[in-house]
């Protein structure tokens, strides 16, 4: 149950990770991100087309670029972060009663 969870957070940490990329190195390809990541290209290309789809890249010439809309999903980011954070704080059992076997 837990597994799915950790997955897609390891996913949603590498999209961000290429999306930073993005923002820091514009235009940039997938193989200069994949040579400084360590993801193999498949993997690059995934998240970029993930990101493309929700309007926050878009391919050039010379690599992946941002749109009008990254500055304000990144302003908004963190806040959501912190809230799914906070939800999943209190979805802890570790102050339940132990269970007896």
């Amino acid at each position: 149950m837990i597994d799915r969870l950790e997955k897609e957070v390891d996913m949603l940490e590498r999209h961000l990770q290429v999306l930073k990329m993005v923002i820091d190195n514009e235009p940039i390809g997938i193989v200069k991100m994949s040579n400084e990541t360590g993801y193999p290209h498949h993997k690059v290309r995934y998240s970029l087309r993930v990101l493309e789809e929700e309007n926050l890249i878009e391919p050039s010439s010379q690599g992946a670029i941002t749109t009008e809309r990254t500055e304000e999903f990144v302003d908004e980011l963190d806040e959501k972060l912190d809230d799914i954070v906070q939800k999943l704080q209190s979805m802890k059992i570790e102050d339940a009663a132990e269970i007896e076997s």
